[in-house]
């Protein structure tokens, strides 16, 4: 049963909203999805020590998808425990991938992946950081990370996780 941490900079935009997805699309992946995504979370390759609550138009654009962060969600940096805890790390850039196999064990390095590995016709690219752009981007990110989350739903559904 594969457990999930999703992973973006600084775990207050991209790397939430891709947890939320998949808490709320894992019953749709067919029988036993629900049951084996279990353990889903995200953090920041560089996120503040301190948690901080998901950005403003990160829950906006969830809302505006019938999505919700839960109240008391706060941000964590990746920590070295994580590497063992989750069945799969998806990174939400190449440069955050970067980070996680230079703190990954060499062991575990089979775990790392981008997201959008999982989406066809996207692999090898970015999930965009929305942080410094207008409030539009955090939909477009939505909608591709919509993408990562079915692709890893097929790849589930076809026995490959």
């Amino acid at each position: 049963m594969p457990s999930v941490l999703f992973v973006c900079t600084a775990n207050i935009c991209r790397s939430p909203m891709a947890e939320v997805l998949l808490k709320a699309r894992r019953a749709g992946f067919g029988a036993g999805a629900a049951e084996a995504f279990q353990q889903v979370a995200s953090a920041g390759a560089r996120a503040a020590a301190r948690g901080e609550p998901i950005d403003a138009r990160a829950a906006a654009a969830l809302q505006r998808a019938n999505l919700a962060v839960e109240k008391k969600w706060r941000s964590q940096r990746v920590a070295p425990e994580h590497f063992e805890r989750y069945d799969l790390i998806l990174a939400m850039e190449a440069d955050n991938l970067k980070v996680l196999r230079e703190q990954s064990p060499p062991a575990l390095q089979s775990r790392l992946h981008l997201l959008l590995d999982f989406a066809p016709g996207l692999e090898g690219q970015d999930v965009p950081d929305p942080y410094f752009g207008p409030a539009a981007g955090f939909d477009h990110v939505l909608t591709l990370l919509e993408r990562g989350v079915a692709g890893l739903a097929q790849q589930w559904r076809q026995g490959r996780l």
